[in-house]
């Protein structure tokens, strides 16, 4: 702003602007800014590192799966240096455990195509070969595939991962190959993800920005109790949710406040954590009394969404009313904090979104952190490779995401487990 500008404001004008200009920076707890943008303490005012006072102790505990087991005995007395022999009985005194990683070589089998002369009618014939497409086995696929979507790596830094691991050399275009035809293994789990997306009662969404060739693009996620997928996509516009959705309206839609999420199910849930992000930021940034008395509504509200599965329907419906009319009363508090103002009006815009929740119990959430969590690897790799290089690697990786996330919905499925599975299958 410009001086001459500035000595045409009124004097309220100038008190708002300075008041504008002491609040505190966003940080990522009162904003959805992540944890690496907060400024660092300085040293003499950070917490110490290390165990804090009254921490149990934990050590590793030993491996059950043992392939070698070697007995030391001692061959001298460390008192009077006198031999002891083999055949002295001999008690355990404790275990000591070493892991060590074997040297991996890539598996080279030559199939040599051998040809017979028929001795009947004279007829050359020739085997079959018996590997066709590529050089390249199951596993190897699924190793750069993990490596690559799950790792974070690029091209050039996936290369000199196999180059020093394994010994093995390959250009940055076969590798390209090599993970299309991977990716396009997953594209079956990824249909029968999105058919179960289509006829699940309780959905949610959420998005983040990435590039992809060069242009703004943005990672999806829907998620719903048997099934997670993800999708790559030029626009953040509700068009996307429709074409994934495919005319299924389901009971309940999950999201953030943002416009292209809203509408989706028969009733709405917000997120309660965003909410709770901008109530922080305004209990730093003002002394109005409103953002604390939100901040106690929101710890309320926390609570009987952890309580909710497990309480009779006429206890929840009291507790809700009882929400609700707190709510309304601190809606209903007059302020002349700005924050606070703008904090209101967000909360009176999604009055009927907050407790969406206490209607379905024990499957509704409070809070959208499951589809953030969802997120998390692709803003990693978006940090790292700087995005795709085209929309094609985008939606593979997508792909290998929805069908990695689904298997894992079930307890005890690892990643490279499920890549494996899906690509040897």
């Amino acid at each position: 702003m410009q001086r001459d500008a500035l000595e045409r404001l009124s004097k309220a004008e100038l008190i708002e602007l300075v008041l504008r200009l002491q609040r505190p920076e966003k940080t990522s707890r009162t904003s959805s800014k992540p944890p690496s943008t907060d400024r660092k303490e300085r040293r003499e005012r950070a917490k110490p590192g290390g165990a804090k006072p009254g921490h149990a102790g934990h050590s590793r505990p030993l491996s059950d799966d043992v392939s070698e087991r070697i007995a030391h005995r001692p061959d001298v007395c460390p008192c009077c240096r006198m031999a002891l022999a083999l055949d002295l009985p001999a008690e355990a005194a404790g275990v000591w455990e070493r892991i060590e990683l074997p040297a991996v070589r890539p598996q080279v089998v030559h199939h040599h195509r051998l040809a017979v002369r028929c001795p009947g009618c004279g007829t050359r014939a020739v085997a079959q070969v018996p590997v066709s497409g590529t050089p390249f086995g199951p596993r190897l696929h699924a190793v750069a595939t993990y490596l690559k979507t799950y790792q974070a790596l690029s091209y050039e830094r996936l290369q000199a991962a196999l180059a020093d691991l394994f010994g093995l050399r390959l250009s940055q275009g076969g590798l390209m190959n090599l993970l299309r035809r991977a990716q396009g293994r997953f594209q079956a789990g990824r249909e029968a993800a999105v058919a179960t997306l289509r006829r699940a009662e309780v959905v949610a969404s959420d998005e983040t920005g990435v590039r992809i060739e060069g242009c703004t693009g943005y990672h999806w996620v829907f998620r719903c109790q048997d099934a997670v997928v993800h999708q790559a996509a030029p626009t953040r516009a509700a068009s996307v949710v429709r074409a994934m959705m495919d005319g299924h309206r389901p009971a309940v839609w999950l999201s953030d406040r943002y416009a292209a999420q809203q509408g989706h199910g028969l009733a709405q849930q917000t997120c309660l954590a965003h909410l709770a992000r901008d109530v922080a930021y305004a209990l730093e940034a003002s002394d109005d009394p409103v953002p604390f008395r939100l901040k106690l509504w929101l710890s309320s509200a926390f609570d009987l969404a952890d309580t909710a599965a497990g309480l009779a329907a006429s206890t929840l419906a009291a507790k809700r009313r009882a929400l609700e009319r707190r709510l309304d009363a601190i809606l209903a508090t007059s302020s002349g904090c700005e924050l606070t103002r703008a904090l209101q009006a967000k909360l009176r815009r999604a009055r009927d979104q907050l407790l969406t929740f206490v209607d379905w119990p024990g499957q509704v959430e409070a809070t959208n952190n499951a589809c953030e969590r969802d997120l998390r690897p692709a803003v990693i790799q978006r940090k790292v490779t700087n995005g795709y290089r085209a929309m094609w690697a985008a939606q593979g990786e997508a792909d290998v995401r929805t069908v990695v996330a689904t298997a894992r919905l079930a307890p005890n499925t690892s990643v490279f487990g499920a890549i494996l599975t899906t690509v040897t299958a």
